[in-house]
């Protein structure tokens, strides 16, 4: 491919004139001009005036027969950023379009920034808004990029490495998404060169010294399947496909397979004129060798996520050289090497190109939905880079819808490409009608049944497993929320339980006061002041003094903790803020006390825990507590049963438990001697009366000798700085 930087305004002109009518060309070398003029006197590294970089863009792009806003947008993309003229001004020589292209390319660069990571994921969040506008804005990044990565020599080695490593990272696989082969094939090509030069030259040189004997073994192969073809009677042409340098290093690296290996396969193509001759060439090629078992895959039928489509089979050739082989019509061809631009370059196709159009658009409207849950920008790059990266499974709906997601995928990566609020209340799911965890991975081809529940929410466990961005991005938004609000309303319970002390609560305080302490804490407002309390980072008693003006007044009594307003009442339902320690399992009937721990919230221990005994008349550390009467839920309480060893006895034990309504978490064996055992169990109780029932019908079992309940067991820190089981 000719380098566009050679092309001059002229020559671009009449590769134009192939496509586009003298006025819009006309507008085009408008365009030029006026970069030539805002760009005057700026070089690029290489010594060449600056201009012949928007130039080259533009002759990318003309190469995609994209229209002409697009070509003017590429001429002007470095305008805004690089001189003074502005985004208005733009905007009055050549109309809204252009302009709003312009700025969507432009990077930003008058914020600053924490960090390089964080200037490329505030860049790129600006150009998935920008692309949800209007499509072609990616397209000029992509060629803005390609121009950049043809032209890399010229760079420090710092710098090229830093600028490879991000074409890899996301220019890439967005072609990829794209549909946008060409593209990422050079994009890989000179991000590897430019990356790992010395293995690029090593792959390079092993690749040249056996072309040789490869290309007798090719052309043998082709002489027969183009014969079987022709004896079929089935119009196409084949084609040899090379491996690319990129593709057989990373074959190598995650397969872990050696060179040899990989250049054993050879790899053909065969392009028809219909879909119906696609089906024709398959049994013809399966005829001629021998299909291998599982390795046939249609996308025809089902199109990958980019809108790619093709029949994919591998074979076993003449002395067991294995053969890939892939067919496909020449609309099919046209639209895996161009992609989403194949919507302006083959424009007389009305179908393949609305299809590769809708795709690419709810790509982009899932990014926009993924930015708007996520907390930051690095958060949604995360997210974003899942999303490129994926090996597609298919899975069907119980009424045969298909969905195409990444490989790994699980039933609430499944349920969040339906619609967040199926995610965010699924309970469990059927796969191919029957019942599985929601963690069991996919497999393509199987049916998924989500089963909801009202009132349900998501669990910060399926972070563990999730695969797919959307799922990631709405459970840690919807986390995020409820332990704001949950921090919110256990802040304002604290809060006035310790204003209660001073005679006052929240809502007779002064906004002065108010005002005053927000400023002292640098916080916005009285939510971020609550939450803060409720998590923890701030002490109630501390801040109730200054709400009501006590703290630094001379004379003014500060009453002990014990004669503030009577304990703050335990629910049971407080949520991810309120948690119940692991050292002493408190249940409701027990005494307790409540532990603030910074950044957690309130964590509750049983009154007699020895992990908190130095510090339970600490009143900016502990916080009197008591159940609530109508206290819901159920409670974890470890018991310690002495028994002696019988065949069945453990099952035994584990019915009678169950038998009294109480679930078993946990249980595990540790042997006495060989006539006794000792059990420990975790189980779920409502209260000490359940407990009590429990305890005494496992009493009653014959073998049992001894059942304690384990009421304080010490963690490997002691609870003075951080209470870190829990």
């Amino acid at each position: 491919m000719q380098i566009a930087s050679e092309k001059t305004i002229d020559s671009l002109a009449i590769d134009l004139g192939g496509y586009l009518g003298n006025d819009q060309i006309n507008t085009i070398k408008r365009a030029y001009f006026y970069a030539e003029q805002a760009h005057e006197g700026q070089f690029r590294r290489s010594g060449e005036a600056y201009v012949t970089h928007p130039l080259a863009v533009a002759s990318i792009l003309s190469e995609m027969h994209m229209d002409p806003q697009s070509l003017m947008a590429a001429m002007l993309h470095d305008v805004i950023e690089d001189t003074g003229i502005t985004k208005t001004a733009i905007k009055a020589q050549f109309g809204n379009t252009v302009a709003d292209l312009v700025d969507g390319v432009s990077k930003l660069n008058k914020i600053k920034f924490s960090s390089r990571a964080e200037a490329q994921a505030e860049n790129f969040q600006k150009m998935a808004m920008a692309m949800a506008k209007d499509l072609r804005v990616v397209l000029v990044k992509i060629a803005d990029r390609l121009h950049n990565m043809r032209t890399l020599s010229s760079l420090p080695p710092d710098k090229r490495r830093r600028i490879a490593r991000e074409t890899l990272d996301i220019y890439a696989p967005i072609a990829n998404r794209l549909g946008m082969n060409d593209v990422r094939i050079e994009f890989e090509e000179l991000g590897f060169e430019a990356l790992f030069p010395m293995r690029a030259r090593r792959i390079s040189a092993a690749v040249k010294s056996i072309r040789g004997n490869r290309r007798e073994i090719l052309s043998q192969i082709q002489t027969s399947i183009e014969a079987c073809l022709e004896r079929e009677e089935l119009p196409s042409r084949t084609i040899g496909r090379e491996k690319h340098l990129f593709s057989i290093y990373e074959k190598m690296r995650s397969k872990r397979k050696s060179f040899s290996e990989i250049m054993d396969v050879y790899a053909f193509r065969v392009i028809v004129d219909k879909v119906d001759t696609c089906y024709r060439v398959l049994g013809a090629v399966h005829s001629l060798y021998k299909p291998v078992p599982g390795r046939f895959k249609d996308y025809i039928a089902i199109p990958k996520a980019n809108g790619y489509q093709s029949l994919h089979t591998t074979l076993f050739g003449m002395h067991g050289v294995p053969i890939e082989i892939q067919i496909r019509t020449e609309e099919m061809e046209a639209m895996a090497n161009n992609g989403i631009a194949a919507h302006w370059l083959y424009k007389s196709s009305d179908d393949l190109p609305s299809n590769a159009h809708v795709r690419a658009r709810e790509w982009v409207h899932g990014l926009l939905e993924m930015q708007a849950r996520a907390g930051n920008s690095l958060e949604f790059i995360e997210n974003v880079k899942i999303d490129l990266f994926p090996d597609e499974i298919y899975v069907f709906t119980p009424k045969g819808t298909i969905f195409e997601l990444p490989a790994g995928s699980t039933a609430v990566d499944f349920a969040y490409a339906i619609h967040t609020d199926v995610g965010n209340s699924c309970v469990a799911c059927r796969v191919s009608r029957r019942l599985a965890p929601l963690s069991e991975t996919l497999q393509s081809g199987q049916t998924v049944e989500i089963i909801t529940a009202p009132g349900t929410q998501p669990n910060p466990a399926w972070l563990s497993f999730v695969v797919t961005g959307k799922a990631r991005s709405n459970i840690r938004h919807y986390l995020k929320n409820q332990k704001h609000s949950e921090s919110v309303s256990l802040g304002r319970r604290l809060l006035n339980k310790a204003l209660a002390g001073f005679g006052s609560e929240l809502n007779t305080v002064k906004q002065e006061n108010i005002d005053a302490v927000l400023a002292q804490t640098s916080l916005q407002s009285v939510d971020d002041l609550l939450e803060e309390i409720g998590l923890g980072n701030r002490m109630s008693h501390m801040i109730a003094q200054r709400l009501t003006a006590i703290a630094g007044v001379p004379g003014s009594p500060e009453l002990p903790h014990s004669e503030q307003q009577g304990t703050l009442d335990i629910r049971g339902s407080e949520g991810m803020v309120m948690n119940f320690a692991k050292c002493c399992h408190p249940i409701p009937g027990d005494p307790i006390v409540g532990h603030i721990s910074s950044g957690r919230g309130m964590v509750i221990h049983a009154g007699g825990c020895n992990n908190i005994a130095d510090i339970r008349d600490n009143t900016e550390k502990c916080v009197a507590v008591s159940w609530d009467p109508d206290v819901q839920g159920e409670f974890i309480v470890e018991l310690r049963v002495e028994l002696e060893n019988e065949r069945g006895i453990v099952a035994s034990l584990a019915t009678t438990i169950t038998r009294a309504d109480a679930n078993i978490e946990k249980i595990s064996t540790v042997e006495r001697d060989a006539r006794f055992s000792i059990v420990n169990l975790l189980i779920n109780v409502k209260n000490r009366i359940h407990l009590a029932r429990v305890m005494k019908r496992v009493r009653i079992i014959k073998a049992v000798s001894r059942v304690t309940r384990v009421k304080s067991r010490k963690v490997k820190k002691v609870i003075k700085n951080t209470i870190g089981s829990h």
